[in-house]
């Protein structure tokens, strides 16, 4: 069994083209369950997904962010995998059925995703290289950026057992940091070809609407410094990045004449690295 999670909030217009995505996927429809979670809609979302009654699992919650969404579909989930899908991007037919077919080929690996379209306001954008998806031990790699897409990745539940689900605490870059704490102890795997549509550009993305990311970055870092779970090698990786991005971020405050921001974070990052 595999379980597909979206969580959606006032995507009415483009949420039942996502599920159908899902829906469509060559021969696992007797394999998936699909968990449509509503984090709260305010506009038509129950009506756009009425015709899809029987196919889905439905489940409304009180509005509490996309993190408390994916985490309360993955407690109702019944699969041994689980994969995500953004309620504004799409998979093409054979996505699932390519990442299945690569962990019966590799089954030391428990986590994989796919390549990306990148569609931005209509039109297709072609990543930069920074954005190159990893494979294999890419711990170092996970910490410059967000480098694995939820939407792209299938995850075999035991490794969410043992890394813990998203932090519904971090307003942004909650995938960020549950992709250090996977990506510490398990090897990645990629199926080397596009088949997600990502589309972005929408005023309600969180990358649009909470401000300087590397504010949560740093805090996913500090967390994984006090997991305990990293190597040597990692804690030194984890502490030259933490070095780095307290310097952009606190030079951006300083710029914006925010003067305790970047004091509070300094004192922060600075108590950690002299640990």
């Amino acid at each position: 069994m595999i379980s597909v999670i979206i969580p959606t909030f006032n995507r009415a217009v483009l949420l039942a083209e996502a599920v159908s995505s899902v829906l469509d996927q060559k021969d696992l429809a007797q394999k998936m369950e699909v968990i449509v979670v509503d984090d709260g809609s305010t506009d038509n979302t129950a009506r756009a997904l009425a015709p899809l009654a029987g196919k889905i699992d439905y489940i409304r919650r009180e509005h509490g962010g996309v993190s408390a969404a994916r985490n309360l579909g993955i407690l109702h989930s019944h699969g041994e995998w689980i994969a995500f899908l953004d309620s504004d991007d799409l998979w093409l037919p054979q996505k699932l059925g390519r990442q299945m077919k690569f962990f019966s080929d590799n089954p030391d690996l428990f986590i994989c995703q796919t390549q990306e379209v990148w569609i931005r306001n209509g039109s297709r954008i072609n990543p930069r290289k920074y954005h190159k998806k990893p494979a294999g031990n890419c711990f170092s790699l996970l910490l410059q950026r967000c480098l694995v897409s939820p939407s792209a990745v299938v995850i075999h539940k035991k490794v969410l057992d043992f890394s813990g689900l998203f932090d519904e605490s971090l307003p942004a870059c909650e995938d960020y940091d549950l992709w250090l704490r996977i990506g510490c102890r398990f090897p990645l795997g990629l199926v080397d070809a596009p088949l997600v549509i990502k589309r972005g550009g929408h005023s309600d993305q969180l990358s649009a609407t909470t401000g300087n990311l590397d504010r949560y970055r740093i805090e996913a870092i500090v967390k994984s410094l006090a997991s305990g779970r990293l190597s040597a090698d990692q804690v030194e990786a984890a502490k030259k990045s933490l070095y780095e991005k307290c310097g952009v971020y606190c030079n951006g405050c300083r710029k914006h004449q925010n003067f305790s921001e970047a004091a509070r974070i300094e004192a922060l990052v600075g108590r950690v690295l002299s640990a």
